[in-house]
């Protein structure tokens, strides 16, 4: 099982990002997929989460309104767009896949953003 992020970088405040996570050796749509994210000294925290089918989301209070979760079943994708971005919102970001019913689950490598002027 892999899955592997992509698309973090340097961004301007207000600035926009869209992040990626793409799996491998899963059957991606048994998964629910969630992106969390890490800031230095930090904990890791919840950022926001998709249902199987993407039918239902969830985002922590500080990004509603400005990041959206997605997934594309058929590319095996679960994506982040990140707009308004704050400088709060640096941190290295990481997606998790986790069967449903099961206890199985995995982590990508992660992928940093850095929002900064």
């Amino acid at each position: 099982v892999q899955l592997v992020e992509s698309g973090g970088g340097l961004v301007q405040p207000g600035g926009s990002l869209r992040l990626s996570c793409a799996a491998s050796g899963v059957t991606f749509s048994y998964y629910a997929m969630s992106w969390y994210r890490q800031a230095p000294g930090k904990e890791r925290e919840l950022v926001a989460e998709i249902t199987t089918t993407g039918a239902s989301t969830n985002y922590a209070d500080s990004v509603k309104g400005r990041f959206t979760i997605s997934r594309d079943n058929a590319k095996n994708t679960v994506y982040l767009q990140m707009d308004s971005l704050k400088p709060d919102d640096t941190a290295a970001y990481y997606c998790k896949a986790k069967r449903v019913g099961r206890a199985s689950e995995y982590w990508g490598q992660g992928t940093q953003v850095t929002v900064s002027s």
